[in-house]
């Protein structure tokens, strides 16, 4: 790995693949913080009973309460826009008249759970070293452990599904392929955007790409940073815009495209303060399907864990540091499964002159052809972690079902915190190297 030597104050950027260095940029440090929950103002969601014709019900909402079709999802539920003039209780009750109706819910915005700062694997990726390894002559003990991971598997076979803001993973219309991404590998023909509608799902916030990175950035070619599941497919889902929040109904189609078109692994690094019975179908069916899905805890310091990692058919993931202790913004409580390392760019423990952030290639938000390496902190940097981690077990061993792939990570991490589980660390640290010598 080509190590490049930074300054406090410089932003490498890549450019026709060679590093250049501009200078007296200002390093931006940034809380990684979540606003306030929101819906969309005029919209609900209707589930449909199994069985009932999705068009035929279309027609009686619409005849019952006046509220209109926005579009249909890809299972039995639709989005409909609310009628002018009535009261939305009004209307949530005409259509729960109807028998075929099994709910009707408002539809909630979900938000990505981290915010860029400024700029290889040695000094500056510490999240995926192997204990004992040394920061800047500091010793790291709570790594992953991925680099005697990679002497057993790198991830080959496996599909990993992307939803979030989508992945800079093509060169299309004003789009450009992330320079170290160029030999990942990528399912290109059943990449979608449920935000745009459309079978591009490019990257126009930053975020996605990051989050790629940890979990199969170009490894071994002598430039920028390191992934963790490096020979693993990554089928990129857009469900989020450049803002970095979505709708309840796009997540739920991005994961039942994603369980329809051949992933193993689903990585959520969003989330939301309220439950929704189309988001949990939706996680039913992938889940049903043998998917292992993995998602953020979220970004509140909150002892509740959000939306959809929740639920119990997900792996909820909390957030670590250099030092192996929690990070104070990571959500914790009851539904925790386990940690990863997801950065605090508060401290700089290692002392490599930066905050103690995940580094990966991505693009300010707004500019996505101005590829640089930042570090990102938060449990949408820690969940990619675990879901890299999963790739590895699941390229290990094919034949795992998704339980036994979470069993192999949980019953091999690194206990932190009280003996054994507990609500602010879960099952431990994932150790990618023991996860994936795990046999039942």
């Amino acid at each position: 790995m080509k190590k490049v030597l930074l300054s406090l104050v410089v932003v490498v950027l890549l450019l026709s693949g060679f590093a250049q260095v501009k200078s007296a940029e200002p390093l931006y440090v940034n809380k990684d913080t979540v606003s306030d929950e929101q819906q969309v103002s005029d919209e609900i969601i209707v589930g449909f009973k199994s069985g009932a014709d999705a068009s035929a019900q279309t027609m009686q909402v619409e005849n019952l309460a006046g509220a209109k079709l926005s579009r249909k999802g890809l299972k039995n539920f639709a989005v409909f826009k609310l009628p002018k003039g009535k009261a939305i209780n009004d209307v949530i009750n005409a259509i729960k008249s109807d028998p075929n109706v099994e709910y009707v819910e408002l539809n909630y915005i979900a938000h990505a759970f981290a915010v860029p700062n400024d700029t290889y694997f040695n000094p500056y990726q510490w999240d995926l070293y192997n204990y004992g390894m040394t920061s800047n002559g500091y010793v790291s003990n709570y790594g992953i452990q991925a680099v005697s991971a990679w002497d057993i598997t790198r991830g080959a076979g496996v599909k990993v599904a992307i939803i979030d803001t989508g992945v800079a993973y093509e060169n299309y219309g004003s789009y450009t392929k992330a320079p170290d991404l160029a030999n990942t590998y990528f399912d290109t023909a059943n990449a979608y955007d449920f935000v745009n509608n459309d079978t591009h799902a490019n990257d126009d916030n930053g975020h996605g790409t990051h989050v790629a990175g940890t979990i199969a950035q170009s490894t071994n070619n002598n430039m920028g940073a390191a992934g963790i599941a490096y020979e693993a497919t990554i089928l990129p889902i857009k469900v989020l815009d450049s803002s970095g929040s979505g709708s309840y109904d796009a997540i739920a189609n991005g994961i039942i495209w994603a369980a329809d078109h051949g992933a193993r692994v689903i990585n959520m690094s969003l989330g939301g303060s309220q439950g929704s019975t189309t988001l949990q179908n939706a996680i039913q069916y992938a889940y049903n399907k043998g998917l292992v899905i993995v998602c953020a805890s979220g970004n509140d310091g909150k002892s509740t864990v959000s939306y959809p990692a929740a639920y119990t058919q997900c792996i909820a993931v909390g957030s670590t540091r250099f030092d192996g202790n929690r990070v104070s913004y990571s959500n914790y409580g009851s539904a925790l499964d386990i940690v990863a390392p997801g950065g605090d760019t508060s401290v700089d423990q290692n002392h490599d002159g930066y905050g103690d952030g995940i580094l990966q290639q991505t693009f300010p938000q707004g500019s996505p052809n101005s590829f640089g390496y930042y570090f990102f902190q938060g449990t949408s940097m820690a969940s990619p972690h675990v879901a890299g981690v999963a790739a590895l077990v699941l390229s290990a061993h094919p034949t795992y079902t998704n339980e036994q792939v979470r069993t192999a990570m949980q019953s091999t991490a690194k206990d932190l915190g009280t003996t054994g589980w507990d609500k602010y660390y879960g099952y431990g640290l994932v150790n990618a190297y023991a996860a994936v010598r795990w046999t039942p």
